[in-house]
This record gives C-alpha cells, structure tokens and sequence, in this order.
C-alpha cells in the first residue's frame, strides 16, 4: 500500500521576494512562497515542491534498505575491482564511533545506519573504503592508493573530519 504524502502547509512572507523553500516540520512539508506571488505561480511551485520531496523520501527510504547497499557495493565493485571480490555487506544500528567495518576473514562488510543519511558522494567513499580492506585489510600506502582513486575522496574525508572523525577510519 502506498504512503499518503506529508500534510503540506503553506506559509507566506513580505519578507520572501524570491526564494521558495520546503522543508519537512514535525507537521509535515511545509512550503515557504513570497506573499505577492500569483495564485497560478502558486500553486505550480506547490505542485513542483511535493513532487520534488517526494523523489527525495523515496530515495531515502531506497538508501536505508540493505538491498540498495548490496547494489551500489557491487557497482563500486565491478569499478575499482573488476567484480571479483566477494562479499556480504549491510547496515548495522549498533556501529557509534565508526562508520563502516569489515572482517576480510569472512568477507563481511557492516555499515552504519547513519550513513544512510549522508550524501550519496560520501556514501560511496564509505563503502569503497570497506570494500578495499577486502583486498589490504590495514591503511597500507596500497590500501590508500586504491581508495584516493576515487573521485571525491578528499572530499568525503573532509566531509567526515567536519563531522569529527579522522581520515583513516
């Protein structure tokens, strides 16, 4: 059975000129519009602002499945290693101070719930890291030399340093 949309709530401002913003409340999706817009641009920016969050819970409700991690680990897969690791890997609720771990004994790969909640960049960086201790189980230069290969790999290392975690984990 589908899900009904949030309740959508509708608030003006003189101050608003320009922008239109939706956010999620503990009400639903509420909708910022400029006072003086006409009732026509209304409600196409009412219409675009569900639609558009909307795509954004059902990509979230797809990241949080392990069926999703199992798919993008095995696209990460045939791209940094050709397909030829094997592997089980899922979200775990029990992981607090680390993102990703991985038991090359038993090829199993656990990532943390709350990265279900970041951007797909650092997602990615994040699996890729576990999927490489599949190959060099430690932070060997050879370890580092395969994850820094990824395109935004000093990104998504900033992005989890801003969030107060090292480089390395």
């Amino acid at each position: 059975m589908p899900r009904a949309p949030p309740p959508v709530t509708v608030l003006r401002s003189r101050r608003r000129k320009k922008t239109i913003q939706a956010k999620y409340g503990k009400d639903g999706l509420l909708i910022y519009l400029p006072a003086g817009m006409s009732h026509t641009e209304e409600k196409k920016w009412i219409d675009r602002m569900v639609q558009r969050n909307q795509r954004w819970l059902q990509r979230q409700r797809e990241r949080q499945t392990d069926s999703w991690l199992t798919q993008r680990a095995a696209q990460l897969n045939t791209e940094y290693f050709n397909g030829e690791l094997e592997f089980s890997i899922s979200f775990v609720s029990n992981q607090r101070s680390r993102f990703g771990s991985c038991t090359s004994l038993d090829k199993t790969i656990r990532i943390s719930e709350k990265v279900s909640s970041m951007p797909a960049w650092v997602q990615d960086y994040i699996i890729l890291h576990e999927l490489t201790h599949l190959v060099y189980p430690d932070h060997s230069p050879q370890f580092w030399e395969v994850v820094n290969r990824y395109r935004y790999a000093e990104r998504a290392k900033g992005y989890l340093i801003a969030l107060g975690h090292g480089s390395d984990e």
